[in-house]
């Protein structure tokens, strides 16, 4: 597979620095361009990278991103609904079947989320999953439940608030860490509205794919009215971007 390599800022040649923050989102088990992604931007031990979750379902690997992401102590994983999904489901059916939990173990509830999961994308992290021992199962699940739900990053006089999808039940004093579960998971972000009034605080997401936001259409990044959307839609035939927080670059990989 031939994976190429784009920059939003055309003829510029991407230097080698070390110390630097990428964040990017929606990886989707698209293994093969998160790891040409990592080489475009010499990733280093140095560097950190934040993911918006969403790291797996659709693509082909889902379960060597994850293993690659746990590996690295400089990656910081941010919870996705895809994520969180998986998660449930996989910890509830990994549950040692008893006499005691037998007629209860799995509901027509458990058995519709289940369904309703591998048609949103699940089958392909279900095949992988199953292919684990149960050690490298639990490494798994217990990396996705320690998983962050916002991270802030703060650099040169700016702040970026990273969530997965966006901010439900938004108030504009209202703290990170007051916000619920669910509120960073699954509503979408509204990118017609500036949601902080501060000009130097920037909210990052992913989730919705940016061609589908309103006067964008494009699977480019989106800056706009305080927002950095980066999910670029990799896994249907877009791109996975990284931005780079020290110098505002972003740097692409094309997708299937």
């Amino acid at each position: 597979m031939r994976i190429r390599c784009m920059m939003d800022l055309p003829g510029k040649n991407m230097e080698v620095r070390r110390g630097m923050k990428y964040i990017v989102s929606d990886i989707h088990g698209c293994y093969d361009q998160y790891r040409a992604l990592l080489d475009k931007i010499h990733f280093s031990d140095e560097d950190e990278l934040y993911v918006l979750g969403d790291v797996v379902d659709r693509g082909p690997e889902p379960i060597k991103v994850l293993q690659d992401m746990r590996r690295r102590p400089n990656v910081v994983f941010i919870l996705g609904n895809h994520d969180f999904t998986m998660y449930s489901i996989m910890r509830h059916l990994m549950v040692e079947v008893t006499e005691e939990n037998y007629d209860s173990h799995l509901t027509g509830e458990d058995m519709l989320d289940l369904n309703l999961w591998l048609q949103d994308g699940g089958q392909s992290t279900m095949e992988k999953f199953r292919g684990l021992n149960r050690a490298e199962m639990a490494d798994i699940l217990d990396y996705i439940a320690e998983a962050s739900l916002y991270e802030v990053i703060e650099h040169n006089g700016k702040e970026y608030r990273l969530v997965h999808a966006g901010l439900a039940n938004f108030a504009p004093d209202k703290g990170l860490d007051e916000y619920e579960l669910y509120d960073f998971l699954e509503e979408r972000t509204d990118y017609a509205r500036r949601y902080y009034p501060q000009d130097n605080i920037y909210l990052v997401t992913g989730h919705t794919p940016t061609v589908y936001i309103e006067g964008w259409g494009r699977t480019e990044v989106y800056r706009a009215n305080g927002h950095i959307a980066l999910d670029c839609a990799c896994v249907a035939g877009g791109k996975l971007a990284a931005f780079c927080v020290e110098t505002e670059e972003v740097i692409y990989v094309d997708g299937y």
